[in-house]
């Protein structure tokens, strides 16, 4: 295969991505209805629905046309050889393929983050503030752009850097250690996340004594599930929207609770959205995920160093044979098996969720969880009847109504 013929494959690949997206797009335009769903009607208010339809209609438009810039530049830089052109400057630079490599990803990172600015202060000041999400400030926004940028720099830079050196130093044996190297920081990052990482964010502050905390550790006791210790999670400075995790595994185990939660949900409802947090652990999903992940990671790096030591690669960008170059060829190259192992994680994701919602289920008051379901999509003004290949394609969670119909389902087996 000539450099030419790679270079076309590379443009068939991101032109054909960017189609499907708008297909998938379009295709959740032939859903929206401005009647509420049948069975939502007397839990749903009516002014809440037509103002959740707006809400969709003004996130389409904007995602069209930030889609349509993102896929421009790309596109503009592959025609014009932009790739090639920043490669030709590094090297003239510096010898060495570690630093070439930080400097080639890190100016595009940076370039591609501050190019869009402009679409994330619309998308944040403008439409989310308009219906009632941002609580975020200037301030904030601008503070963790810069601590992005920063934990960027160090930990993927650094990361980064390392991957270089076992590539030059190890040859064939790059892809096992550089597999292990990787494998060894994700446990690590989840591991010691929530104590290392949010911190940097957001303040964390002891669940305190009260009649949640009480009624958390009754049935925490009563689902044999030993709780290490419950944050809440001050979310409520950048959105009013809402959420719940579990982080890390053994006694690094914490479970998170965003402040927005408080405010909007019984304490009924809470418990329920943690035993739904409860089942993710009984069930192994966080374990299972890292498993699969750690998986992923071998596959790309061995079918990354059958091709990285190829020049083809380089060639087709029309850049010098490197590391670096060859690299973003090989991800545009790979893309496309990324999506198909996206779909594949996608649909173990949604089976997870159902999982987690029985267990929750079955060991609570099942109207607990649909009530704490129903009132997260109203007040986060979920996109109700989304495309079906969106769903199976895009989305790592049932549907609310999909969610609803399992959770009825459960409940007549069980009379």
């Amino acid at each position: 295969m000539s450099s030419q013929v790679l270079f076309q494959a590379i443009l068939a690949i991101v032109i054909v991505a960017y189609l499907i997206d708008l297909w998938l797009g379009y295709l959740n335009t032939t859903r929206w209805n401005d009647q509420l769903p049948h069975r939502l009607e007397s839990i749903y208010d009516k002014e809440r629905y037509k103002l959740q339809q707006l809400f969709e209609r003004t996130q389409y438009k904007f995602n069209l046309i930030s889609g349509f810039f993102s896929f421009s530049l790309l596109l503009g830089m592959l025609l014009i050889g932009g790739f090639a052109i920043l490669d030709g400057w590094i090297l003239s630079v510096t010898d060495s393929p570690v630093i070439q490599a930080v400097l080639f990803f890190g100016i595009i990172g940076l370039v591609s983050d501050i190019l869009s600015i402009p679409f994330e202060l619309y998308d944040t000041f403008r439409i989310e503030q308009k219906y009632g999400f941002n609580t975020t400030t200037l301030k904030t926004y601008w503070l963790d752009k810069l601590k992005s940028w920063l934990l960027a720099a160090l930990i993927g830079g650094g990361l980064l850097a390392l991957i270089v050196t076992i590539y030059v130093a190890t040859g064939s044996w790059f892809w096992i250690i550089g597999w292990g190297v990787v494998t060894i920081f994700t446990i690590f990052v989840n591991y010691f996340y929530t104590s290392l990482i949010v911190p940097i964010f957001n303040k964390l502050s002891p669940l305190p004594d009260g009649e949640l905390k009480t009624a958390i550790e009754t049935y925490a006791k009563k689902v044999d599930f030993k709780i290490v210790s419950i944050y809440i999670l001050d979310g409520s400075k950048r959105t009013k929207r809402g959420n719940a995790y579990f982080s890390g595994f053994g006694r690094k185990k914490k479970v998170v609770l965003y402040d927005t939660l408080l405010k909007e949900h019984s304490t009924e409802e809470l418990v329920a959205i943690l035993a739904h947090e409860i089942g993710h652990y009984k069930h192994h999903h966080v374990l299972k995920g890292l498993i699969l992940g750690i998986i992923q990671t071998g596959l790309l790096f061995w079918v990354l160093s059958i091709f990285i030591g190829n020049p083809i690669l380089a060639q087709a960008l029309g850049a010098t044979p490197g590391f670096h170059i060859s690299l973003i060829a090989f991800g545009f190259l790979f893309s496309p098996v990324s999506t198909i192992l996206g779909i594949f994680f996608n649909h173990f994701s949604r089976k997870h969720e159902y999982q987690a919602d029985n267990f929750a289920a079955s060991t609570l008051n099942n109207e607990f969880l649909s009530a704490a379901l129903i009132r997260l999509s109203v007040s986060n003004l979920s996109n109700l009847t989304p495309h079906p290949w969106y769903v199976f394609i895009k989305y790592s969670h049932p549907t609310l109504m999909q969610r609803l119909t399992a959770l009825e389902i459960l409940s007549q087996k069980e009379k």
